[in-house]
């Protein structure tokens, strides 16, 4: 299996399949850069055998996003392999067609950009694969997809009884979300994903993914020189209520990142430059904080 690896997240993926008796090839680049498409069609190139390609679509570690989903079938479809894109952190907060762009298998968590509690993990799945599922069936009892194929078209039941207030709470987020309008759900994504880096980039300070590899729901920034991760972090959330995420591994320490998923509205937008400013104020360092306010305005008239 043919895998971009760049972050955490796209890390372990590659270690689950090995895990599970594959072979992945992973296609690697430093954090805060994302493979290639030339560089995943030279994997291709050189693994005439490949079963499938794995992505993870949005590196929430580093806060990169892989932007040529839809050219993947171009290399899938040349010994019908299959096309596997976990897409937990980003489904439902940027634009994905599955049947268009040749993807056999998608899946997320509802935590995320669906803005639902914990506990789910939508998964879609094609004809051709679940066919696959059904004809060869894996030995284990709770992960068995054909299992919940079968319970469903016998009862409309699930195999296990389900959490069902975090169901009932999934399709209110779904509700929500189809109320919206998922045009207008991505557009607002990404309007706002904008405002945050270029209103906290007019304070000082920098995005730690390449900008032809960031993603639009998850801000990695990286640290101003001297600046402590954790007294930054529990000043941000005790004096002004905002909740930013440290970094992983190797970057623990390095970045913060700011989520822009869900009902993220011009409301938290503002309210996250300010009060970073403010907390960058506190702790000494000198910041424009209108500067950023008067970006991030600017950028969020498109909504």
């Amino acid at each position: 299996m043919i895998i971009p690896v760049n972050g955490e997240f796209s890390s372990r993926l590659a270690q689950q399949i090995e895990w599970a008796g594959g072979q992945a090839i992973r296609v690697e680049t430093e954090p805060g850069v994302n493979a290639t498409f030339d560089q995943v069609k030279e994997a291709f190139d050189n693994n005439k055998d490949v079963k499938a390609f794995y992505c993870v679509w949005n590196e929430t570690s580093t806060g990169t996003m892989i932007n040529y989903l839809d050219k993947i079938k171009n290399l899938t479809s040349r010994n019908d392999s299959y096309y596997v894109l976990d897409g937990v952190s980003i489904v439902g907060g940027e634009e994905l067609h599955m049947d268009k762009w040749g993807i056999d298998i998608a899946m997320t968590g509802a935590q995320k950009a669906f803005a639902c509690p914990p506990g789910i993990s939508p998964i879609c799945i094609n004809q051709r694969t679940r066919k696959y599922m059904e004809d060869n069936p894996p030995n284990t009892m709770y992960f068995n997809l054909p299992r919940y194929f079968k319970y469903y078209e016998e009862a409309k039941h699930t195999p296990f009884t389900p959490a069902l207030p975090i169901l009932y709470a999934y399709r209110e987020a779904m509700r929500i979300m189809l109320e919206e309008g998922m045009e207008k759900r991505i557009q607002r994504h990404r309007i706002c994903s904008n405002a945050l880096y270029s209103g906290l980039s007019a304070i000082g300070l920098t995005p730690f993914a390449k900008e032809d590899s960031r993603s639009t729901v998850v801000i990695a920034l990286n640290y101003l020189e001297g600046l402590e991760d954790k007294t930054f972090r529990n000043t941000l959330a005790e004096k002004f209520r905002v909740l930013v995420a440290g970094g992983f591994g190797n970057l623990k320490g390095k970045v913060f990142r700011v989520g822009c998923m869900g009902e993220v509205q011009r409301y938290h937008v503002m309210r996250t430059i300010s009060s970073i400013a403010s907390t960058l104020d506190m702790m000494g360092y000198t910041v424009d904080a209108k500067a950023g306010l008067s970006i991030a305005e600017e950028k969020l008239k498109a909504l």
